[in-house]
């Protein structure tokens, strides 16, 4: 076995390379310099080693990867940075195009690479997978497939817009970049962007045994003038002959695509993020050229949406701070966590009946108290509407849902709110209601 800084790598009796990415003292994989070094290391062993005959990419974490390191990229976002802005551009333009032809060269190494996705696999390691030549996913529970890069101001930066319209077309791809879905397992095996389904911990084992029965099956010529090569090492894009799934821009069809989103996008966005229109561009000019032309105009729109200050303040608002107010950041010190087992809210309208069904959720005992015992019981069949929706669509069980119903408590006495550990105010805005109401609870709370 061979080990790296962020991997480890050992060759099977097959000539099959196990890659395991395990990076140190993180709880989860992420795509940094140091990892793209190491990788870049390991294709080139793949590439060059004799005995080797193809490679598994999979993770020694409980999940793939989470992507590129937004705090990092976060200082680099809205044009920060040292030297002058022209130097900072190429520099960020350099370093993403880097990574993308790192990409490319892992998926015309001649050797046949599949992916065993062990566990969520989002952004950048999503788009590691998409230069795989074959992709397994583990049916893990709470596991995520998707490119989530919009959602904070961003566009996939390592060949998502290129690779995944690529292979599903253009009219399945561009609704999952533009909007950053994630996709269950199950989902992604349906869609098209993984191969195989796998039980967790088995997904290894597929992997290798589609690379035994590929390697199995004679070589093909690679174009006219071309090397020969395993005929599964070979993405459907560089083969000959290929054509973009649906269409590609020019095309009936998928001229369709590009027209009506175009127009439901500015509908919805009113041009106001620069993210979801770039994504439109990559996907549209890249689709007309092959993909190393594509990739480059990806990473011209990375770049230049990454030098956009609305894009800093959107990594920093929508992830840097969101995981700091998880951590806790602004939390007083000195003081010991407390935990909420029973809460009242006065007021049982529109707010205090969403504040009482998630607190039910969370397992809390509340005490939803109104003036009107019918406003109360109101109050309380907001919850029960909302888990009815649940029960038809099978996100609950109706034992789940009487068990939640149980929580809430309808009334008009402020006697039931003796034990409450809170109690929020909710009642219509009026000053004096809001006085009066406030009077009544506290004796409760003495």
């Amino acid at each position: 076995m061979t080990t790296y800084e962020n991997f480890k790598f050992e060759v099977d009796g097959d000539g099959i390379a196990l890659v395991t990415w395990d990076m140190p003292n993180r709880s989860m994989n992420v795509l940094s310099q140091s990892s793209m070094a190491d990788m870049a290391s390991i294709i080139e062993k793949i590439m060059s080693d004799d005995a080797i005959k193809g490679a598994v990419l999979t993770s020694g974490k409980d999940a793939f990867c989470a992507g590129a390191d937004l705090s990092m990229m976060g200082g680099q976002a809205g044009g920060s940075g040292e030297g002058s802005k022209e130097d900072r551009v190429k520099a960020m333009y350099e370093g993403n195009l880097k990574f993308n032809m790192l990409l490319r060269s892992l998926e015309t190494c001649g050797k046949p690479v599949a992916a065993a996705i062990n566990g969520t696999a989002l952004g950048g390691g999503l788009e590691v997978t998409l230069a795989c030549h074959y992709r397994v996913v583990s049916n893990k529970p709470k596991t995520q497939i998707g490119l989530p890069e919009a959602k904070v101001g961003l566009l996939p930066g390592g060949g998502g817009t290129q690779r995944l319209p690529r292979l599903i077309g253009a009219q399945a791809a561009l609704p999952l970049i533009l909007q950053g879905t994630a996709l269950t397992p199950e989902k992604a095996v349906q869609s098209g962007v993984c191969h195989k389904l796998a039980e967790p911990g088995e997904e290894v084992a597929a992997a290798k045994a589609w690379l035994k029965e590929g390697l199995a099956q004679p070589k093909i010529k690679l174009g006219k003038k071309g090397p020969e090569v395993y005929a599964i090492a070979v993405q459907p894009w560089d083969r000959e002959g290929y054509r973009v799934p649906g269409g590609d821009p020019h095309s009936k069809g998928g001229g369709q695509v590009f027209t009506i989103g175009n127009a439901t996008l500015h509908k919805q966005t009113h041009g106001n993020f620069p993210a979801q229109r770039y994504i439109m561009s990559c996907v549209y000019e890249g689709l007309q050229v092959p993909i190393e032309a594509g990739l480059r105009i990806e990473t011209r729109y990375f770049t230049k949406l990454l030098m956009d200050p609305r894009s800093k303040a959107m990594i920093r608002s929508l992830f840097l701070s969101m995981q700091e107010l998880a951590k806790g950041a602004r939390r007083p010190a000195g003081i010991a966590p407390f935990q909420v087992k029973k809460l009242g809210i006065l007021g049982a309208g529109m707010m205090g009946a969403g504040i009482a069904y998630v607190s039910a959720q969370a397992g809390m005992e509340v005490v939803l108290l109104d003036t009107d015992q019918a406003n109360a019981e109101k109050g309380k069949a907001y919850s029960e509407k909302l888990l009815n929706k649940a029960l038809e669509r099978g996100k609950t069980t109706q034992e789940k849902a009487d068990k939640l119903l149980g929580l809430i408590k309808p009334t008009t006495n402020y006697d039931d709110l003796k034990g409450a550990d809170l109690v929020i105010e909710a009642v219509f805005e009026n000053r004096d209601i809001k006085a009066e109401v406030t009077k009544k609870a506290e004796p409760q709370l003495a």
